[in-house]
């Protein structure tokens, strides 16, 4: 699991993970964030020093490929899809990621964690190294 958080430390929704054969399901459960389009990564470091999250490092990048789903040497495994908030600030969703797993090769809980991201923008799908998706406006380490 992981606890979402703002950079004010203020709790905005927690996500659930669930190893699969086609990789690792994702359920977030958000509770309050900015309505419209964001972009959400995981990224490779299992740490949330706010305000700025930067130090969740990169996004999760195991085969070293380019940025985005639309790029023609990526993706990186952290890529996700974007989602919409509507105006009351909540959501939940699932979606997998066919390119991590919780242990073994590609593994979201390895020795140095990784954390969950959400940007103040959309990503583009191809602009490497993040897809100019904006600041990190919310973090939530990846635990057991």
């Amino acid at each position: 699991m992981a606890a979402l958080k703002d950079a004010s430390g203020k709790d905005v929704g927690k996500a659930a993970f669930t190893d699969t054969a086609s990789g690792v399901l994702i359920r977030l459960d958000l509770i309050s964030m900015p309505p419209g389009d964001h972009a959400f990564h995981v990224h490779a470091i299992g740490k949330c020093d706010p305000p700025d999250f930067k130090s969740a490092g990169a996004h999760f990048n195991p085969d070293e490929a380019k940025h985005g789903f639309m790029n023609e040497k990526g993706p990186h495994a952290g890529d996700m899809p974007n989602f919409h908030f509507p105006e009351s600030g909540k959501l939940v969703i699932e979606m997998l990621n066919p390119f991590v797993s919780l242990r073994g090769d590609r593994a979201l809980l390895d020795q140095d964690g990784s954390a969950l991201i959400i940007h103040a923008g959309v990503d583009d799908y191809t602009t490497d190294p993040a897809g100019n998706a904006g600041d990190r406006i919310a973090c939530g380490v990846v635990i057991q």
